[in-house]
C-alpha cells in the first residue's frame, strides 16, 4: 500500500510536469492546482457525510430528504452538483472543463459564505488537455487515504510551488520544520493563536497537528485569528485552513498601521494565548508619524529605518498576562544597536524573553542566511522552582513548573543541526524537531517527549541523566540577567553558548570551509546592511549641516 508520502511525490511528478510543458509562470499554474485539490478533498468529505447520512436515514432515523442543514451539521461543505470533483470527471469529451470548473468554485462559494471570493477562478489559463490531466491526477487519491492526507498535500504543494517561486514563495510560506519548532515550543495546546503575518496559514495547520498529537480536538481547544496584507494570500490561507477541516477569522490589512484584532485592547493588555509569525526582514520605509501613538510600539519607536523592532514589538504586546509568542527574525536584531538595544533591554527586563534559538543557513527559500527564532513567555515569572514536572494545568499549560524564571533566558545554537535536502535546502528531522523541544522542555522542567526516536540524541548530549536540564557547550546555555548585561544586552546565542567539544571532530575539510564561508557571507551581508545605516546617516548629518 502507498504511503501518504509516496502519493504527495507522485501527484507532485504529475502536476510538475504539466507545468514544464505549459506556458505559465509558478504563480499562475499554482493557484489553479492548489484550488482542484481543495475541491478534491471537499468531494470526499462531501461524500463520506453523504454515505453516512444516508446510512442513518436507512436505519430509521429519519425519513426528510437530506438537505445542505445536514452536512453542515456534519462539519462538512456543502456542495451542489454542479460542484462534485466526480462530476466534473465524468464531463464529455470536449466539454469546456475551465467554464466548469469556474462554475463549480462559484457554487460552493454561493452556498458557503465563509469561502465567500476566495476559491480560484483562472482555470481559462489552463488548456483542456492540461484540465483533463489534472482531474485524472488528483482523481487517483485513493477515498481511503489515512489521516489528514488532503491537508498535508496541500501544504507539500505549497511548499514546492513556493520553492519554485523563490522571493515571491517566501512570501507566503514558512518551511514547515521551521513552523514546527516554532510550535513545539510554545505547546499551543488551549486558547486564542494568532499570526499577524499569515502568510498561506502554516502556523494556524501546525498548532492544529499539536493539539491533535496530543489526543485533543483543535476545533474545541483553539480559535484562530490572522492578519495579511495581501488578498491573494489570504485565498490561499483561507483553502490551506479549509483542507485541514479548520477556520479562522483571517483579515486583510497592514500590520504596520491596522490592528483589525484589536490585539492590545486598546492598550489595556495583550487578548492572545499565543503568537506565532514569519515577518518580513529589514523592512524600511515605514511612516512612523502614523504609528507613534500606537500603544503596540509602546517601548519606543526605531530610529533607524528598520521594521523589525516593530515586528517584535508587535508580538510582545498582543500577548495576555500568561501568553506565549515563537517568531522569526533576522539574525542582526539580536545585536541591534541604539533605539533598538534600548528596546531590547526593556524586553529583557521584563522577564518575558524565555529562549532564542539560531539557526542555520538554506531553510528558507527567499535568503540563504541564517535566522533566529526568539520566544516570549509573559507568564514565565510564575515558574517556581520544582524537583520534578507537574501535570498540565488550567487551558493545558503545565503549572508550578521551573527551573527556569524570569530573569534567565535559555540560548540555543542549533546551526550545526540540520538535514541537507539537497545542495541549496536544509529542514529539521521529526527527530531533531523533538530533540530541540525538549531541550526547552528540560529548561522549564517539563517532561520530555520521545515519539520521534529523539532519546538517542538526547543520550549523545546530556549522557544518561538526559532527563535533567544541564548547560552543554555549543548547544545550550542558561544566562542570567547579569550575564546578558555584560554581554551589552545581546540576544545572539553564540555569544553564550561557546564551542562544541571536540575530540576530533571528523569533518571533511571541504564541509568546515563551506560552514566557515556560510557564516563569512553572513557576516558580509550584515556588514554592507552597517555600511548602508552609516552612509545614510552621515548624509542626513551633511544636509542637516547645509
Amino acid at each position: 500500500m502507498a504511503t501518504n508520502n509516496d502519493i504527495e511525490k507522485r501527484l507532485w511528478a504529475a502536476a510538475d510536469q504539466l507545468w514544464a510543458n505549459s506556458n505559465l509562470r509558478p504563480s499562475e499554474f499554482s493557484t489553479p492546482v492548489l484550488g482542484l485539490i481543495f475541491l478534491r478533498y471537499a468531494d470526499h468529505k462531501f461524500a463520506q457525510a453523504e454515505a453516512a447520512l444516508a446510512r442513518q436515514a436507512k436505519g430509521g432515523q429519519g425519513r426528510r430528504k437530506i438537505g445542505k442543514i445536514d452536512f453542515q451539521a456534519e462539519g462538512v461543505l456543502y456542495l451542489p452538483e454542479a460542484a462534485r470533483f466526480s462530476n466534473l470527471q465524468k464531463l464529455p469529451e470536449g466539454a469546456d472543463l475551465a467554464k466548469a470548473v469556474i462554475a463549480a468554485m462559484k457554487a460552493i462559494e454561493a452556498e458557503n459564505e465563509e469561502l465567500k471570493d476566495i476559491l480560484p477562478k483562472t482555470y481559462n489559463r489552463l488548456d483542456n488537455a492540461t484540465l483533463i490531466e489534472l482531474l485524472r491526477v488528483l482523481g487517483s487519491i485513493p477515498m481511503d487515504i489515512e489521516g489528514d492526507a488532503f491537508g498535508k498535500i496541500y501544504e507539500y504543494f505549497l511548499g514546492l510551488f513556493a520553492m519554485k517561486e523563490g522571493q515571491k514563495g517566501g512570501e507566503f510560506f514558512t518551511p514547515t520544520s521551521i513552523v514546527k519548532l516554532i510550535v513545539e515550543v510554545i505547546e499551543p495546546f488551549h486558547g486564542k493563536v494568532c499570526d499577524l503575518a499569515c502568510g498561506s496559514g502554516g502556523m494556524f495547520v501546525q498548532s492544529a497537528a499539536f493539539v491533535e498529537h496530543h489526543k485533543r480536538k483543535p476545533s474545541d481547544e483553539i480559535s484562530i485569528y490572522g492578519q495579511e496584507k495581501t488578498a491573494e494570500t489570504i485565498r490561499l490561507c483561507k483553502m490551506n485552513l479549509a483542507v485541514h477541516g479548520l477556520s479562522g477569522d483571517i483579515r486583510q490589512g497592514n500590520t504596520y498601521y491596522e490592528d483589525l484584532h484589536n490585539s492590545t485592547n486598546g492598550g489595556k493588555g495583550g487578548k492572545f494565548d499565543f503568537v506565532m509569525a514569519n515577518p518580513p526582514f529589514n523592512v524600511s520605509g515605514v511612516d512612523k508619524e502614523k504609528i507613534k501613538e500606537d500603544p503596540r510600539f509602546a517601548l519606543g519607536i526605531p530610529s533607524t529605518d528598520n521594521a523589525n523592532y516593530l515586528w517584535i514589538q508587535t508580538f510582545y504586546h498582543a500577548l495576555n498576562a500568561t501568553g506565549r509568542a515563537g517568531f522569526v527574525m533576522a539574525n542582526s536584531a539580536a545585536d541591534a544597536r541604539g533605539a533598538e538595544l534600548e528596546i531590547r533591554k526593556k524586553l529583557i527586563q521584563s522577564g518575558a524573553m524565555d529562549v532564542m534559538v539560531s539557526i542555520g543557513s538554506n531553510f528558507f527559500y527567499t535568503v540563504t542566511l541564517p535566522c533566529t527564532l526568539w520566544f516570549f513567555d509573559r507568564g514565565k515569572s510564575r515558574r517556581h522552582p520544582h524537583p520534578a514536572p507537574l501535570p498540565l494545568g488550567e487551558g493545558g499549560r503545565r503549572s508550578g513548573e521551573g527551573v527556569s524564571s524570569r530573569d534567565t533566558v535559555l540560548f540555543l545554537d542549533a546551526r550545526h543541526i540540520f538535514r541537507q535536502l539537497d545542495r541549496a535546502h536544509r529542514d529539521f528531522t521529526p527527530e531533531q524537531i523533538e530533540f530541540l523541544s525538549n531541550i526547552v522542555r528540560l529548561h522549564r522542567g517539563e517532561e520530555i517527549e520521545l515519539d520521534h526516536g529523539s532519546e538517542a540524541l538526547m543520550k549523545d548530549h546530556f549522557g544518561k541523566a538526559f532527563r535533567k536540564y544541564a548547560d552543554v557547550p555549543g548547544l545550550c546555555k542558561v544566562a542570567t540577567l547579569k550575564e546578558i548585561e555584560a554581554q551589552g544586552w545581546s540576544l545572539n546565542p553564540g555569544r553564550y553558548v561557546g564551542v562544541r567539544e571536540q575530540e576530533d571532530d571528523g569533518l571533511d575539510f571541504a564541509e568546515r570551509l563551506g560552514e566557515l564561508n556560510e557564516e563569512l557571507e553572513t557576516l558580509n551581508v550584515e556588514a554592507g546592511t552597517l555600511e548602508e545605516r552609516i552612509a545614510e546617516n552621515v548624509a542626513k548629518l551633511m544636509e542637516a549641516q547645509e
